[in-house]
């Protein structure tokens, strides 16, 4: 038994053994790597055709309607056409300057500087090279969007002839699309000669051919290795790399084409080296002047084209494009009548010319450009536009100093500021028009009479940043070397056009609104059906408060100050003048009388358009004389007047932020005038709202006005007096005179003095300066005594002044201004009302000689009341002050835009003084 159980016991032993789990089999590592990939490659595989699909799809789709195949297009570039501000024609633009040259006749070293520039593999692919675009993408993802672009040369000439240059997915599509078939449909030679002759070349040429001759006066097989290089390198962006402006760009352009031609072996190592060596400047043919016939509205046209091409890469001479423009016809045909014929204004001499640039005050949209006077060619100097050497003068003011000083120091126009000797920051000294002071004034004074120091305080206390700032608002953005200039108070600066200052002046007249100015509204593109619409966004400058409390000041500039001449009576207008000035080397090297100036400007504005016009020469050589710088003036008026005849012209909105307070004349800070405060001692100001005063002069009362009467009369028939020893004399170094005299009588006399020249000052004092004397002229001068408001004796004198300078000699040679900007000028520019003495400061004292005309005495008298207050005046006075009139009078009419002579240069201030009163 026991062997039987041990053997039944070890049979299940065994059983159990059998059936246990066997552990699993190992897998085979191969077997499942294979099934791995196979699975990713079939996914893959999937995505792929659904991709293909999808793209193919996507594609098919955009250029389903891609335009077809013509041969007119392919051949020959399509002029475009221009439409004005009411949709109405006015001119074609298009390639006039072409020389056809077929595929044999170009010269293998030609052929090869082209192709290695812009397609290597040209007669290797079809239409599109798939190589270029790969290596296209990694270059952009490496190196950033648009560091290397893929275009062949067949669709560059698919792009030229028929589709849009905007940088979409459908427009490339479409072009490789296109430039398969057109690849397909004509041989490589064709396509190649179609390119060379529709590339355009920059100077509104198209072609190769044309090219070679215009820069480098020789015919395709003439060119030499670095010459066909320039030719080669220019299609990639024809106006930078046009080596008469540019050469220096051309040079390095040039040196580009060269390693791409020894890196595919079309020229050797030596060659590219001995290439690179030459000069481009050294190999141009002689720049020829641009013989076109002038199309209509010449200077207005080449400014849209201009534009257009800013827009995009848009080429209005062969793009077959539909420009629809500002232009309003009527006005630009006046300012041609104005610039061109001598039925308006009478100019001194056919080489004097202007630049004006007319603006919509509320869109910014440019109505008419007038690019100078008789010009003779297309695509000519613009002076409305180029101008960017010259000086602005003191139409700057507004801009950089009392402007910011609203802005952001919150001031009134009641701001008391001082006119005294001052200085930089250096040390150098700043100077008024004939070395005159005014002593203390208001904010509105020194802008309506463009006195200098003043101007200069205001922009130290608002500091450069600031005043940059400003100007950046309104378009204008001065250049690093000049933004912190303090002589910039003045606009000693360079880089600011008439059509720049159009447009910041626009703003004041906009409630602060900045619209950058332009002549187009949309091009329409060769399919009849893309439209591109020029987006111009309109800009916060300022607050309205800073733009309606210009405005108010500048309008007193029209009404009483130096833009008396550009005044139209019943016209809501403001507007401010600039002149600059010589060096004294200058004056000295080409005979320049002290009166004459290099530049006139004016700036002015209705609430419907802004006009800013400069006046001069070409040359700094011919300068204008004292007459011909208020022709600047006199075409404002007449052009404001034509374009305002037939529309309504509002007046300038004042906004809930301002309020406009009576002040007592002389009060500092500024208190508001009682109810009882006669007119001649109170004057209105502006003040932003928060910000106005809130306490009371109160030095007069009703109830005091009759026995203030009667005291009056009294002394009205009390009043007795005579002028003695009345003398007026000459002084050469400043070609001024100076007219002297005593009075003997009771009472505190005040003094009228009018000249023969049309001038007169009023003043407390015993003496009176006229600036601007001209050898071998005579002047009489009248005074007149008045005591307490009555008359009491008048005298009259005369004087010859010795000499008379012959004119300089009329330059025979013509200067044509250069297309990229001079040196800037050193100088300092200035207006200047001119030595009239508007009630301020008698006898060079130091009362609150405020608004227009108080202060008579020197001293720390506060100088009100009919003449009282004469104080001790100052023992050394170091230049003559400017008479004063009595408080309540009008200020004598400023003397306008006489500049004086510099004074050294030093750090912060340009080396010529701006001399603008």
């Amino acid at each position: 038994m026991s062997d039987q159980y041990n053997s039944r016991t070890e049979r299940r032993k065994q059983q159990k053994k059998r059936t246990a789990k066997k552990p699993p089999a190992a897998k085979n590592p191969k077997k499942g790597q294979a099934s791995l990939v196979k699975k990713v490659f079939l996914t893959l595989a999937v995505l792929f055709l659904l991709s293909l699909a999808t793209g193919l799809g996507t594609f098919a789709f955009m250029v389903k309607d891609t335009p077809k195949l013509d041969e007119a297009l392919l051949r020959d570039p399509i002029s475009s056409k221009i439409y004005d501000m009411n949709g109405d024609f006015v001119t074609s633009v298009g390639s006039q300057k072409r020389d056809y040259v077929k595929y044999e006749d170009i010269p293998q070293l030609v052929k090869d500087a082209i192709l290695a520039t812009e397609d290597v593999r040209f007669f290797e692919h079809h239409g599109i090279d798939i190589i270029r675009i790969g290596g296209a993408v990694i270059k952009n993802v490496t190196e950033g969007f648009g560091s290397q672009g893929a275009s062949t040369i067949t669709q560059q000439v698919v792009k030229m002839s028929f589709l849009s240059p905007d940088k979409t997915l459908k427009r490339k599509a479409q072009e490789a699309w296109l430039a398969y078939q057109l690849d397909k449909e004509y041989s490589k030679e064709e396509i190649f000669e179609m390119y060379v002759n529709k590339v355009y070349m920059s100077d509104g040429i198209h072609g190769i051919k044309e090219a070679s001759n215009h820069y480098f006066g020789k015919d395709l097989d003439e060119l030499t290795l670095p010459e066909a290089a320039v030719i080669a390198g220019m299609p990639q962006s024809p106006n930078n790399y046009n080596p008469f402006d540019h050469p220096e760009r051309a040079e390095k352009r040039r040196n580009v084409v060269l390693s791409l031609m020894e890196q595919h072996n079309k020229i050797s190592g030596t060659e590219m080296a001995e290439a690179r060596q030459t000069s481009v400047s050294k190999q141009l043919a002689e720049q020829k002047p641009d013989t076109r016939k002038v199309k209509k509205f010449n200077s207005y046209i080449d400014m849209v084209v201009e534009e257009v091409q800013k827009m995009g890469e848009y080429n209005p001479y062969s793009d077959g494009l539909k420009i629809y423009t500002t232009l309003d016809p009527k006005a630009q045909t006046y300012m041609e009548k104005l610039l061109d014929t001598e039925d308006i204004i009478n100019y001194p001499s056919e080489k004097f010319q202007a630049g004006i640039a007319l603006t919509d005050t509320k869109t910014g949209e440019v109505r008419a450009i007038g690019g100078g006077r008789n010009q003779q060619v297309e695509r000519g100097y613009n002076y409305a536009v180029d101008l960017k050497q010259r000086q602005p003068g003191s139409v700057i003011k507004p801009l950089i100093d009392y402007g910011p000083a609203i802005e952001y120091l919150k001031w009134s126009t009641y701001q008391q500021l001082d006119d005294r000797p001052d200085t930089y920051s250096n040390g150098a000294p700043i100077r008024n028009a004939g070395g005159s002071y005014m002593g203390p004034m208001t904010m509105r004074t020194a802008l309506v009479y463009s006195r200098n120091i003043p101007a200069l305080q205001t922009y130290k206390k608002v500091g450069h940043e600031k005043a940059n700032e400003f100007l950046n608002n309104v378009g204008i953005q001065l250049s690093k070397e000049q933004s912190e200039n303090e002589s910039n108070s003045i606009g000693a600066m360079s880089g600011i056009s008439p059509l720049d200052l159009a447009g910041a002046y626009a703003a004041f007249g906009n409630e602060g609104t900045y619209i950058k100015p332009h002549t187009v509204k949309k091009i329409v593109l060769s399919d009849g059906e893309t439209e591109v619409k020029n987006d111009i966004k309109p800009q916060a400058a300022m607050s309205d408060y800073t733009a309606y409390m210009i405005t108010d000041m500048l309008k007193d500039v029209m009404d009483e100050g130096t833009g008396r001449r550009a005044n139209i009576p019943g016209l809501h207008v403001a507007g401010k003048t600039g002149t600059t000035n010589y060096t004294a080397e200058e004056k000295r090297d080409y005979g320049i009388p002290s009166s004459g100036s290099p530049d006139s400007w004016f700036v002015g504005y209705t609430t419907n358009y802004t006009a800013a016009i400069w006046t001069g020469y070409s040359s700094r050589k011919e300068y204008l004389s004292k007459d011909s710088q208020n022709i600047s003036k006199e075409l404002f008026k007449h052009l404001m007047d034509e374009v305002s005849s037939d529309k309504e012209t509002k007046n300038f909105k004042k906004p809930n932020s301002v309020v406009e307070l009576p002040i007592r004349k002389g009060s500092n800070p500024a208190q508001i005038a009682s109810k009882g405060t006669p007119n001649s001692e109170k004057v209105y100001e502006l003040f932003i709202k928060g910000e106005e005063p809130k306490k009371v002069f109160n030095d007069f009362k009703e109830k005091d006005k009759e026995k203030d009467k009667e005291k009056d009369d009294d002394k009205k028939e009390e009043s007795t007096g005579k002028i003695q020893g009345l003398t007026a004399s000459y002084n050469a170094s400043g070609q001024n005179i100076s007219v002297s005299w005593s009075f003997a009588g009771e009472g505190s006399p005040s003094f009228t003095v009018s000249s023969s020249a049309g001038e007169s000052q009023s003043t407390g004092g015993n003496s009176a300066v006229f600036g601007g004397a001209q050898p071998g002229q005579t002047y009489s001068y009248t005074v007149t005594a008045t005591v307490d408001g009555q008359t009491v004796d008048t005298a009259s004198t005369s004087i010859t002044v010795p000499g008379g300078e012959e004119p300089p000699t009329e330059d025979d040679t013509h200067e044509l201004p250069p297309e990229e900007p001079e040196t800037p000028d050193d100088g300092n520019d200035q207006d200047n009302p001119g030595d009239n003495g508007n009630g301020n400061n008698n006898g060079g004292g130091n009362g609150n000689g405020n608004g227009n005309g108080n202060n008579n005495g020197g001293g720390n008298g506060n100088g009100n009341n009919n003449g009282g207050n004469n104080g001790t005046p100052p023992t050394s006075p170091t230049t003559p002050p400017a008479q004063p009139s009595n408080p309540g009078e009008t200020p004598a009419p400023p003397q306008e835009d006489t500049p004086a002579a510099p004074p050294a240069s030093g750090n912060g201030a340009a080396s010529r003084q701006d001399t603008d009163e």
